[in-house]
């Protein structure tokens, strides 16, 4: 794999919180922007000084809603990690983006700032869906959005999510044809999850909020794998699907288990065998780098089995599956499989071993999670 370096940038302001979110987000009544591009320029010289030697492949600003960002902080921040680390000559630079007009108004200066690819958070493609997920936008904005963005930007990707409430198969198909037929390189289609701490969360304690059971979610779960496939963007990740060589290239960093540099609140990054977090609360984070120079909270060496552990789990996600002997590499010796798991499950036609390489099969994609709890042994 390659041994280019991936950095995570993120922004943690929303104009609202949706419901079932659970990322580090946050609404303020306002932003001081000349302090933030400040202090996310001083958070990254940190880790470009703990990172030396290494060239750029892909950045990612996340969030929060990166698009809320001043296209001058965008441009700061890139122009600062080219001087710190330089640019692979197809560097991938990703912008999450919410599809709201106000936000789309941007994306020219957003792409002349320098980034090249956008994943677009439409989310739904039924004006009552995006009411019940809290979306600021309805379908025609979304679909605006997306135009606009697929003349500014090379590369556009789109999220949607289903296994919503009452979300028949039949209604699932005619929005995802409808979603192919957007043209993106890329989509990001995810079952909806109640996470702890959400809004959706104290809706479903309190019985006013039931996702579909687990054969629904199977059948959507099949039928998303089925017709993306068929339309050219198979799926090369449990939720992700693109045409062959649109893969999201940051990504695949975290599922390959690449080093990556993680900047700004909340944030995670892998550095040399480092765990490395941000602050999490934007203040907290702002303090943080006005009193040490930097965000970060916690640099955590990993064991041989907690790394090994790590790009199993990872890399099982991927459709390639994972290289056995690196995953033994990082291990020390010995990667952390239960092979007497992997022959039973062999057996049964849900993972597949090949010379080197451990995957799970498309029968198996469903189980994942089950796979994974049988597979990785505790060392």
């Amino acid at each position: 794999m390659s041994d280019d370096l991936a950095l995570y940038v993120h922004w943690p302001f929303c104009v609202s919180k949706c419901p079932y979110c659970d990322f580090n987000s946050h609404v303020r009544a306002s932003v001081d922007e000349a302090a933030w591009q400040d202090a996310l320029l001083a958070d990254l010289a940190y880790e470009a000084q703990a990172l030396p030697g290494r060239r750029i492949g892909s950045i990612f600003f996340g969030g929060g809603t990166p698009s809320l960002m001043p296209p001058a902080t965008v441009a700061a921040v890139l122009a600062a990690a080219e001087r710190h680390w330089g640019f692979a000559p197809d560097v991938e630079i990703t912008l999450e983006a919410n599809p709201s007009s106000v936000e789309a108004a941007r994306f020219a200066d957003i792409a002349a700032a320098g980034v090249n690819r956008v994943s677009l958070g439409l989310q739904a493609l039924d004006d009552e869906a995006l009411r019940f997920l809290g979306r600021a936008h309805g379908v025609a904005e979304g679909l605006r959005a997306v135009e606009t963005a697929q003349s500014a930007f090379a590369r556009v990707s789109v999220d949607l999510i289903y296994a919503r409430p009452g979300h028949r198969l039949a209604d699932w198909e005619a929005e995802l044809t409808r979603g192919i037929a957007l043209g993106t390189e890329h989509l990001s289609l995810y079952q909806l999850t109640i996470e702890p701490g959400t809004r959706f969360a104290t809706e479903a304690q309190a019985g006013r909020l039931v996702i579909p059971d687990g054969d629904t979610a199977a059948d959507l779960f099949e039928a998303t794998r089925a017709m993306t496939a068929a339309a050219g963007l198979p799926a090369y990740e449990t939720s992700n699907h693109a045409r062959p060589g649109a893969e999201s290239r940051h990504n695949l960093t975290y599922w390959r288990y690449g080093d990556y540099a993680g900047v700004g609140p909340g944030a995670h990054g892998r550095r040399g065998g480092l765990a490395t977090v941000r602050h999490k609360k934007p203040e907290n984070f702002l303090n943080a780098v006005a009193r040490n120079g930097h965000g970060a909270q916690s640099e955590t060496p990993l064991t041989p089995h907690e790394r090994a552990t790590e790009a199993l789990v990872m890399g099982l996600r991927l459709r390639e599956g994972i290289d056995t002997a690196r995953v033994a590499a990082l291990a020390g010796g010995t990667a952390p499989i239960d092979t007497r798991a992997v022959a039973r499950l062999s057996t049964q036609g849900l993972v597949a071993t090949e010379p080197g390489r451990l995957r799970v099969t498309e029968a198996g994609a469903l189980l994942l999670d089950a796979i994974l709890t049988e597979l990785v042994s505790d060392g």
